[in-house]
């Protein structure tokens, strides 16, 4: 196995994941995300439908490397029943889904065939 170095990470998505019995709850997370990340985070829009591999409706967000610690200790103490999936960005979009995601909640079973 070749051991890759953490600068390869350009960036971090965290994927919240709502349906229409979470929508309020997942929009309320939301507005707390904006108020304690303010102007820290890249918040993605709310997609009310499944968007590119994920199975649910989402919205995004996008830190750095080292935000890391900080977001996903605040997003584990603070997500309530919403589930959260993350993955690095590293350049390699079907291995950063596939092999590198981190959970928070429950996992679910992503579209992975939109990788090709």
């Amino acid at each position: 196995m070749t051991l890759r170095d953490t600068s390869a990470i350009e960036s971090w998505h965290a994927h919240i994941y709502f349906d229409s019995t979470s929508r309020d709850a997942a929009w309320a997370f939301r507005e707390q995300i904006e108020t304690y990340w303010r102007d820290t985070l890249l918040i993605g829009r709310f997609h009310e439908r499944p968007v590119g591999p994920h199975p649910m409706w989402s919205y995004q967000l996008e830190f750095t490397q080292a935000q890391f610690t900080d977001v996903v200790g605040w997003l584990t103490l603070n997500h309530g029943a919403l589930d959260i999936f993350m993955h690095p960005n590293t350049g390699n979009a079907l291995r950063d889904h596939r092999d590198a995601a981190v959970w928070i909640g429950r996992s679910h079973e992503l579209v992975l065939k939109v990788f090709g």
